[in-house]
């Protein structure tokens, strides 16, 4: 039997009634209770990391969790990590970057119901992580609604339905069917050694460009010493600089050694600076494009990039290398 550990956070699938609403309060042995038969099919560890709804999972829990991934790879031949549902894509995200080369797969779930309700999804969900944990594929990944997707390419686009989770601008790593789990990625291990990197920085802010948007908002970003600034621009890459000129800000940013990456607002297909003269105008000044890119992916490689390097030169490498599936190609 494939030796799996369950890792818990909490989340919507870990959830009980409270007098003040909904509220992480049941524990790994109990989830995997709940399992009954199928989690005989695997020699299953649990351990319980946190207690926490999603919304409270920030930077310094995505550290919690990446240690504890790091520290027990060796000793397992794959991880699933039970989480809250709206952040999840954030957290398999920067995992797949602290994480890079790990050779098992590491596959997060959660659920859109309690795992104690009557109708949830948590069993079928965990059933398909547990399956994607088993199979060799190395890599972090997210686990829903029977679709397998890699970790960098997953976004929440659902707030209530169980399949509130797409993979953006790739493939789904495996699917689950009738004839079982049906892998779409073959488990190949690139043999570079799983070294943690789990330094981030969390002066990272995220702006939607909005028309008519005050540029002066930059200027206090920079008093605020920020030391990156991820946009999600209109379209294919374009920002005002009439009336309100956004470009002379972001030159002024640049200028200052703050790191700003450029996305789109579009969910789908990828971003290009260089069709537009709004988006050459930003080129110009020194903006980095994050190509085909989810937000999230955007956000937190910049968090992890800075994390580890303040040279602007090193952050635009990195931006336009692919480390973990995150990109597929630049224009």
């Amino acid at each position: 039997m494939k030796r799996l550990l369950l890792l818990t956070t909490g989340g919507t699938i870990a959830s009980i009634p409270t007098v003040e609403g909904l509220a992480p309060g049941i524990g790994g042995d109990a989830m995997a209770h709940r399992l009954g038969p199928m989690a005989d099919h695997y020699e299953l560890t649990v351990r319980d990391i946190l207690h926490l709804d999603s919304s409270n999972i920030q930077p310094e829990e995505w550290q919690v969790i990446a240690r504890a991934v790091h520290e027990a790879r060796n000793r397992f031949d794959g991880i699933v990590v039970t989480h809250g549902t709206d952040t999840m894509a954030y957290t398999a995200s920067v995992l797949s970057f602290m994480l890079l080369h790990i050779g098992i797969p590491v596959v997060l779930t959660g659920a859109q119901l309690s795992i104690d309700h009557p109708l949830t999804d948590a069993l079928e969900n965990l059933r398909a992580a547990l399956a994607m944990a088993a199979s060799g594929v190395p890599g972090v990944f997210v686990a829903f609604d029977r679709k397998i997707i890699l970790g960098t390419r997953a976004v929440k686009t659902k707030t209530t339905g169980f399949d509130a989770f797409e993979s953006v601008n790739a493939p789904l790593a495996a699917t689950v069917s009738g004839s079982g789990l049906n892998l779409h990625i073959q488990p190949v291990h690139d043999g570079e050694p799983c070294v943690l990197r789990n330094r981030l920085c969390r002066d990272v802010f995220l702006i939607k460009l909005t028309p008519g948007l005050n540029p002066e908002i930059f200027d206090m970003l920079l008093r605020m010493r920020y030391r990156g600034i991820v946009i999600e621009a209109f379209g294919a890459g374009g920002l005002h600089f009439i009336r309100r000129d956004l470009i002379s800000k972001l030159h002024k940013m640049t200028a200052a050694g703050i790191a700003v990456v450029v996305c789109s607002q579009c969910l789908y297909e990828r971003s290009d600076f260089s069709l537009y003269q709004t988006g050459q105008k930003a080129l110009d000044q020194g903006v980095i494009q994050t190509g085909d890119m989810t937000t999230e992916a955007a956000v937190t490689k910049l968090m992890w990039i800075l994390g580890q390097t303040s040279s602007l030169e090193e952050v635009r490498r990195c931006f336009s290398t692919n480390l973990a599936g995150e990109i597929s190609y630049f224009s």
